[in-house]
């Protein structure tokens, strides 16, 4: 008999490789790469969200190689195979992420004369945020971005945007800057970040084969960095990105505000907006019934480019 294919989801394809790749202060940072054999379409950096892994996103990664693209990411600084924050790793901790615009840009900057155009990126969440940071600072040498449930507005249920900030404030006068937020990960409960289950085994998976890539709850600092780095995206700053980008969110997200990411759309000069029903945050992580027609819209836009 024949041995059962691995799960794709939990096998590192052939031929992507991992490097680590130093940040300009020397910030040791976990980078992939993934050519395409003879000539590709051109290049794709994929960047994730917050407590993130690469292999987090083996699925959708596999389906761009297959369509052409040379793909490339890397681990943000403080999460995944990355250099920690803290010494308590499963505290995901940041100061100011202006350190995280800094360490993409440099990123960019090395990926973009190494690899043949067009060159676009794919981000999710926080990737997507700090995307759009860089591109307000300097769009040059990027084609195109898809933005997934962009993180430009953060929504927590039941509190006011308002009570948010000063409980925020509070916990850093007092000294918790350092401190998780919360004594428990809920992730996934309930279905948050996606909606199917057999994902939301793959990320369990992978943290129990590989628990050097799992990052916890955020620091009150990294929330405090998140709203004041959130705040530099004014509709000024917005209306400078002439990039061509498109965003996508689910219509109920527990996680970021779609309503932001609704006004952002209005705000770029070259914005088109994909709002699906149903599914949790990571809708790149969905059930095929939600997921491949969503990768079928993003292919679309894609091919304008490449």
């Amino acid at each position: 008999m024949n041995a059962p294919l691995p799960n794709p989801r939990r096998h590192i394809p052939e031929g992507m490789r991992f490097a680590e790749w130093r940040a300009g202060d020397g910030w040791p940072l976990r980078s992939f790469s993934w050519p395409r054999p003879g000539a590709p379409r051109g290049s794709l950096l994929f960047l994730t969200g917050r407590g993130d892994f690469i292999e987090k996103y083996l699925e959708v990664l596999t389906h761009w190689h297959g369509a052409g693209w040379n793909i490339a990411g890397f681990d943000w600084r403080g999460q995944g195979g990355s250099g920690r924050m803290l010494a308590d790793p499963l505290i995901c901790h940041q100061s100011d992420f202006d350190i995280l615009v800094g360490d993409l840009a440099g990123f960019v900057d090395h990926w973009v004369a190494e690899t043949p155009a067009p060159h676009v990126i794919v981000a999710h969440s926080m990737g997507a945020h700090l995307t759009l940071r860089m591109l307000a600072d300097r769009p040059q040498g990027i084609d195109a971005a898809v933005l997934s449930s962009a993180m430009i507005g953060i929504r927590v249920k039941g509190v006011p945007p308002w009570l948010v900030g000063a409980l925020v404030r509070s916990a850093v006068v007092i000294g918790l800057s350092n401190r998780r937020i919360s004594r428990r990960d809920i992730g996934d409960v309930g279905g948050r970040m996606t909606s199917c289950p057999d994902r939301r085994a793959d990320k369990v998976w992978w943290k129990a084969n590989r628990p050097e890539l799992a990052s916890g709850v955020p620091s009150w600092s990294w929330v405090r960095a998140a709203f004041a780095s959130i705040a530099r995206l004014t509709d000024a700053a917005l209306g400078q990105i002439r990039t061509p980008i498109l965003l996508v969110a689910a219509r109920e997200d527990p996680i970021v505000d779609v309503g932001a990411i609704e006004h952002a759309a209005r705000m770029l000069p070259n914005a088109a907006l994909t709002i699906i029903d149903g599914g949790g945050h990571e809708i790149l992580r969905e059930g095929d019934a939600r997921r491949l027609p969503l990768l079928a819209r993003i292919d679309t836009f894609l091919a304008r480019f490449g």
